[in-house]
């Protein structure tokens, strides 16, 4: 029986994670509370919300936190260029995540559209 593990959408999320966990380390530790916190907690989100939504009982409960997941996906897009603008992340830095981000967008409109297609 395949799981939410099984996807490479949620797989590619979790090493996302790691890599937001990883470059928020060198963050101002002023910002514990602030931004780190919550570029962490949108990451996270993402899978989080992959594995939730598998476990519904509907399709379109699937759908929901399918996209509860994207939104949280936009939101680190958008926290991680104010990083770039004070400066607690490069422009190479951005980019590479950047890179991350449109991955897994892709996977998960691709994820939607099928469920979508099987309402």
């Amino acid at each position: 029986m395949q799981t939410h593990k099984d996807l490479e959408v949620w797989q590619k999320s979790m090493y996302f994670v790691t890599d937001i966990y990883l470059k928020t380390n060198s963050f101002p530790k002023e910002e514990s509370y602030g931004l780190t916190s919550q570029l962490r907690r949108c990451a996270v989100s993402i899978p989080s919300n992959i594995a939730e939504g598998s476990a519904r009982q509907s399709n379109k409960e699937y759908i929901q936190f399918l996209y509860i997941s994207l939104g949280s996906l936009m939101e680190l897009d958008t926290q991680l260029i104010i990083a770039k603008n004070i400066n607690f992340i490069s422009e190479e830095s951005l980019k590479e995540l950047q890179e991350q981000i449109e991955q897994i967008g892709k996977m998960l409109n691709g994820l939607i559209k099928y469920r979508k297609s099987k309402l």
